[in-house]
This record gives C-alpha cells, sequence and structure tokens, in this order.
C-alpha cells in the first residue's frame, strides 16, 4: 500500500478483515478492551519524542501545544478504559417475568447494547493527535468493542503513519485482534469504505461542504448508517450590558486570547462578539494588542481562510476594525471585522464560520434583537454569555440558547474542550450531523453501540452483564437501579 494513496481495489480486502476483527473485538473480554486502551496510551507516552516533533514539521502547530494535545490523547483512552471496566453504559435493563404485570403478563426481557460493528471515521487536521488517528473517535469505537477505519488527513500523513505504528505495536503486547485499527489514504478511499456494507458507522470531523457531502452518502446507501459529522460552528458570545460596563476591557483582552489561540483554528473559536452600543468594546479591540501572525495548518486551510475571510470583508453592512492586507497573507495577520446585529438578522451569511484568525463583533441596540438574532443562527457547538446573574435577560437567553447549542458558558471561553464524564461537544445541524451525541467525553461512547433486548432467553445464553448472578455491571432492575448482582 502506497503511503499517500490507497486505491479502490483495495478497500475490500481491508473493510474485510475490519469485519473480522470487529466480531473477534466484540466477544474479548472486558478487561482486555480496557488494557489495550491503556496499553495504547502508554505506548503514546513513550513515543513522544518520536510523534511530537513530526508533527511540528507536518502542521506548523507550536511543540507546547502538540505536547499537551498528545497528553489529552492519552488521558481520553485512560478515561474510556475506565468507562468500559464501570460497565454503566451498556445500559443494562433486566425485567423478570410478571404475571401480574399492568399490561398483561410479562416475559423475562433483558436490554443491553451491544457494538455496532465496523466504523469508519475520518481523521481531522486541525488536532493531529487528539482528533486524528487515535483519537476522540476511535478511542470510543474501540471503547464500544468495534473496529476502526481510519481515513488519514492528508495534512499530517506521515505522522498518521508513525501513530498506527505505534498504535498496532501497543495492541500485539495484549493480543488484541490483527487489523484492530487500518489506516488508509486518499478522499476516494475514505469513501470507498463508508460506502461499503459491512461498514455500520462513520465519524468526521472537518468543513461543512466535506462533512455534508459524506453524510448524504452514508444516508443515501441501501443501507443507510448513523454519521456523526462536526461540520461547522461561530460559537456567538453574548456580552450584557452590565458586564461591558462593568469589565469591557478585560472581557476584549480574554477575548482576542480565545479568538486568536491556535491561530483560530479550533472548532470552539469565537468567531462573532455582541456588545451593546455605546460600550466602547469596538474602540478597545481597534487599540488592542493581537499576537504576530503564524503560518496556519496547510496551504487548502490558509486558501480557504483568505477566500472567505475576503468575502466577508467585501459584504456592504461589514467595516473593518483591523484588517489590512496582511490579514490575507500568509502567515495572516489575525483580524476584527465589525457588523450590527440587525445586519445579522437580515442576512444569515454573515453567520458563516470563518476557519482562522478572525473574528466578527456586532452591536445590538436593544436586549431583544439579541433574542432575535438567537432565532436566526444556525446549529452551534458552544454559546457563551459574559453577564451578571441578575441580568434579567439571561435567563431568557440561556433557555433561547439551549436551543441552539450543544454547551453554554457563563463568564468563561469556548476554546477549551475538557475531556470528562458530563462533556458535550456536539450540536444542532450544522455543528454537527447527530445533535443527540458527543464527540468529546465519556458519553461519546454511545455512538457506537445500539440496543438488544433479549427475551425468555436461558441465563447460560444471555450476555454477562444481563445475568441474574454474578453481574458485575449496573443494572436496572424490574425498574430499580442496583449497582450489583
Amino acid at each position: 500500500m502506497n503511503a499517500h494513496f490507497t486505491s479502490s481495489s483495495e478497500i475490500p480486502d481491508i473493510v474485510t478483515r475490519a469485519a473480522e476483527a470487529s466480531l473477534t473485538w466484540a466477544a474479548t473480554p472486558v478487561e482486555r478492551r480496557a488494557q489495550a486502551l491503556e496499553a495504547i496510551a502508554g505506548a503514546l507516552d513513550s513515543a513522544a519524542d518520536q510523534l511530537v516533533p513530526m508533527a511540528k514539521r507536518e502542521t506548523h502547530l507550536t511543540e507546547g501545544r502538540l505536547q499537551g494535545e498528545l497528553v489529552r490523547t492519552s488521558f481520553q483512552l485512560r478515561l474510556f478504559a475506565e468507562v468500559v471496566r464501570d460497565g454503566g453504559y451498556l445500559d443494562s435493563r433486566i425485567d423478570h417475568a410478571d404475571p401480574e404485570w399492568p399490561m398483561g403478563a410479562r416475559p423475562d426481557l433483558r436490554r443491553t447494547l451491544i457494538p455496532i460493528g465496523p466504523v469508519v471515521v475520518f481523521a481531522a487536521s486541525n488536532f493531529p493527535f487528539a482528533f486524528s488517528v487515535i483519537g476522540g473517535d476511535t478511542a470510543s469505537a474501540l471503547a464500544a468493542g468495534n473496529s476502526v477505519v481510519l481515513k488519514v488527513h492528508s495534512g499530517h500523513p506521515e505522522l498518521s503513519r508513525l501513530t498506527g505504528e505505534v498504535v498496532a505495536s501497543a495492541l500485539r503486547t495484549v493480543q488484541a485482534p490483527d487489523n484492530l485499527l487500518q489506516l488508509i489514504y486518499g478522499t476516494d478511499a475514505g469513501v470507498e469504505a463508508l460506502t461499503d456494507p459491512r461498514i455500520k458507522a462513520g465519524a468526521f470531523t472537518g468543513s461543512i461542504p466535506g462533512g455534508r457531502a459524506l453524510f448524504d452518502l452514508a444516508q443515501s446507501r441501501p443501507e443507510p448508517i448513523p454519521f456523526y459529522g462536526e461540520l461547522g460552528s461561530l460559537n456567538p458570545v453574548f456580552v450584557s450590558r452590565s458586564a461591558a460596563t462593568e469589565r469591557a476591557a478585560a472581557v476584549v483582552d480574554e477575548y482576542v486570547k480565545s479568538f486568536t489561540l491556535g491561530a483560530g483554528q479550533f472548532c470552539t473559536k469565537p468567531g462573532l462578539l455582541l456588545h451593546p452600543a455605546g460600550s466602547g468594546v469596538r474602540d478597545l479591540l481597534e487599540h488592542a494588542q493581537l499576537p504576530d501572525p503564524v503560518p496556519l495548518l496547510n496551504d487548502r486551510i490558509q486558501r480557504g481562510f483568505a477566500t472567505s475571510l475576503a468575502g466577508l470583508a467585501a459584504h456592504p453592512h461589514v467595516a473593518p476594525v483591523r484588517f489590512t492586507e496582511s490579514s490575507t497573507s500568509t502567515p495572516p495577520a489575525p483580524s476584527v471585522l465589525a457588523t450590527s446585529v440587525q445586519a445579522l438578522i437580515e442576512d444569515p451569511t454573515l453567520l458563516d464560520e470563518v476557519f482562522g484568525p478572525a473574528t466578527l463583533i456586532a452591536e445590538y441596540e436593544h436586549d431583544e434583537q439579541l433574542l432575535q438574532l438567537v432565532e436566526a443562527l444556525p446549529g452551534q457547538l458552544t454559546a457563551t454569555l459574559i453577564a451578571n446573574e441578575n441580568d434579567t435577560l439571561a435567563p431568557q437567553l440561556i433557555d433561547a440558547l439551549s436551543r441552539r447549542a450543544g454547551r453554554i458558558l457563563w463568564n468563561e471561553w469556548p476554546t477549551g474542550v475538557t475531556v470528562s464524564y458530563a462533556q458535550q461537544h456536539g450540536g444542532p445541524y450544522p455543528a454537527t450531523t447527530a445533535s443527540m451525541s458527543t464527540s468529546v467525553g465519556s458519553a461519546a461512547i454511545s455512538r457506537f453501540i445500539r440496543p438488544v433486548a433479549y427475551q425468555n432467553l436461558p441465563q447460560s445464553l444471555l450476555p454477562a452483564n444481563l445475568r441474574d448472578e454474578a453481574r458485575t455491571t449496573p443494572a436496572l432492575v424490574d425498574g430499580k437501579r442496583v449497582e450489583r448482582a
């Protein structure tokens, strides 16, 4: 196989191997699965001196950023090991036979969640560890008991190859099935894999056009499959009148740090700030210290950023605050553009994401305009309120934003997505194609499992987590939560 291209003719054999590995992995004891995740985490930590320099060469990201991202990647693998051992994610439910059940005699019913089958994961460019070969999508799919076919991102092919080798070596130490994780290269190869009938789910992080095209393919198959795509988000920040009056300078300082973090190449970058008229926010931004230009991840992202930003700057209702020829140069200088909330309401094209070191600010005349804007917003990963608890609009705004975004922040900034049990990284379309799921945190495992109920089966033929004796996982037994048998 060529390191940078997988031919269409190779895909059937790759998926055959993935299907075989997935069946074996699904039947592998839970403890072995957890040990495999921990082995991968340890191998990544041990290979940091090889992985980080290669990632730096291919992505232009700093060594410190990459080291932190690698730590995050190994941490989420260990977190999923804990989740697998606990077994609560299986949502085990046991209803014993009950002849007196009000709906009529009830049979013995037992429900659990099982691995969905081989998964195709499309790696992201902006997180070469945490959302790439062994990032959150792959980790959660493996934790759930599935094999993964990983479509390598063209922005870091050599890092992907090396990471794949590290993972494969770690899996061998715990006698995991061969071909549990296989790498493929090239857009056509990804499409071929996604449309193979033996693939049972897809996951993607990237642009709206690319993600939507893959989503449509997944849905148009003879057997449609779940497709968990993270596509695009503006992540608006709402600054209340009281907050602007009390701490406008601090808000601007923190906002600059957030929208320029990682050269604005975070999916949670705040791309829109809404501030009251007369707040002084625009003047503060006009004179704020902005970071020096740094190279973007790759040439394709640079071109896309320059095109999107130039189009936004040319809009008749958009004015420059910090925008010069260097804003679209290589590397691009951070930039700030301005408009009004009324213009946003009247022209939704102003709400499109610009992926890179640029942001739009918009002035509102009265608070009710903010509620009107929320109704016009497309789905978002995050929405942030910079406000005080006694602001009268806050409850309404939070309620409205809860219908538009997956994560609501209060006086904090969205460019920080911790890996934890309660994290939600997803939202209504176009933020994601599946608003009921998350791609970050322990709940991400739920994307790659499906429910099965067993009626009147002998105890010996039931999955271990559904048996009455020696059950080691939590379950809902006859409607009551029971931790262990």
